[in-house]
């Protein structure tokens, strides 16, 4: 959500963030609306003191034994006057707020600008892309080959866009994943939670999935909504509250199966797991101050990069344009893994700044010692990372010429054995 106040006071800036992000103008049309349901608060307020005086007018005559009978038709027309003055006020306050409901985030200044994808920045590579004396395979040829990776088993079950994972595969998963939470709460400071994965409305209207998305999504019949990612729960652990400021940084971490409709991806990443309908996820979500935000943004992707490394996945950095961020962010930096059978980078991060865009719509404020004002923290969420993907990634990079893949050193421990799997 945005500033109403900051619009108003800026209204040429606001348009040219817009235009940025590749959006028409709406500066000129928001404050319309907004001048309408002024004057449609200045009428009921002058109403209502009319109708004050009018009653206390009425009261002092009465006294005085004089007329009151022009006075109190004057009090009953009121009656009527008054609700509709408010209703109109309230209609166009909700029609501002539809307006800017669906308006994204504005872009940081140091966002690069851009219209999608191929205009994106890359800040920095790391590691190896692996050479094969053989054609890699891709990560569903493998599965299928070690007899551990079913996709007509799921589709019997729930169609297209799911996996069954057995043996080895799913505790693979199951080890990417306590390796990544063990990183997370052990090392770098995020406290575990375990969220549901249905939801009200109003949640994923305060992280900005709706209303604009909501094709993205799955909605059971009742009033529920099954989560895309655990940035939906753990950023609104905090809506409707008041937060003192020595509590600030709040970092949280869950695993979560996720649920996307992919409404947009017809034909794209038709086969494999690259893009499910259902899938894990480690979140990291950090509730920050102001003024740390921008040091929270680099140190939580840099954790992100740290699970990576020590699982020796090569990776790459980019910095998103203003066509190619998420709708709640102002600064995205997405990692990028390498995956030997497709020769290309794919992603397996996304880290979002989103400044105080989500914390507005979700009225999560915090309060200085001493101070007579709240301030709305600021949000920032990243996978930490995809494990689906990040399994992909192990498949491809580890394979071995006979079909078996070679477990990372750092899952060791987590594998009870097994350091290799074999067909």
């Amino acid at each position: 959500m945005h500033d109403l106040k900051w619009i108003r006071e800026n209204p040429a800036d606001f348009d040219a963030a817009l235009a940025r992000r590749g959006l028409p103008a709406q500066g000129q049309a928001i404050l319309q609306l907004d001048a309408r349901r002024r004057a449609a608060q200045t009428a009921s307020q002058d109403l209502l003191a009319r109708r004050n005086d009018a009653s206390k007018q009425i009261g002092i005559l009465k006294k005085e034994g004089k007329d009151t009978e022009a006075l109190m038709a004057e009090v009953a027309a009121f009656k009527d006057q008054i609700p509709a003055a408010e209703e109109e006020e309230k209609r166009l306050g909700a029609e501002i707020d539809a307006v800017l409901g669906i308006i994204p985030n504005l872009p940081a200044a140091d966002v690069p600008q851009g219209a999608d994808e191929n205009d994106n920045v890359e800040l920095k590579r790391w590691g190896s892309i692996p050479k094969f004396d053989f054609t890699p395979l891709s990560h569903d040829q493998l599965g299928a080959n070690l007899g551990l990776m079913d996709f007509e088993a799921a589709a019997k079950l729930s169609g297209a866009r799911f996996v069954v994972l057995k043996g080895a595969l799913a505790r693979l998963e199951r080890a990417l994943a306590q390796f990544m939470l063990d990183f997370h709460t052990q090392e770098n400071g995020y406290t575990e939670m375990a969220t549901p994965v249905l939801v009200k409305e109003e949640a994923l209207y305060g992280t900005g999935q709706l209303p604009k998305f909501a094709e993205d999504l799955f909605r059971t019949t009742g009033s529920h909504w099954l989560i895309p990612t655990a940035e939906v729960t753990l950023t609104n652990l905090v809506a409707d509250s008041i937060l003192d400021e020595g509590a600030l940084p709040i970092r949280m971490t869950a695993q979560t199966a996720c649920f996307r409709s992919e409404a947009g991806s017809a034909g794209r990443d038709t086969t494999g797991m690259i893009r499910q309908h259902q899938f894990q996820k480690v979140e990291m979500v950090s509730i920050a101050h102001p003024d740390q935000s921008a040091e929270e943004h680099e140190r939580m992707t840099s954790g992100a990069e740290t699970l990576l490394e020590r699982l020796g996945l090569p990776y790459r950095r980019i910095l998103l344009c203003t066509g190619d961020m998420g709708f709640s962010s102002n600064k995205t930096f997405d990692l990028e893994v390498w995956l030997p059978a497709q020769d290309r980078y794919r992603e397996i991060s996304s880290c979002s700044n989103c400044g105080e865009f989500q914390a507005r719509r979700m009225k999560a404020r915090f309060k200085g010692v001493g101070d007579k004002n709240t301030r709305f923290v600021h949000t920032l969420n990243g996978s930490g990372l995809a494990v689906g993907r990040t399994l992909i990634a192990v498949l491809e990079n580890y394979q071995q010429i006979d079909g078996s893949i070679a477990i990372p050193v750092a899952l060791h421990s987590y594998m009870g054995g097994i350091t290799v799997i074999r067909p």
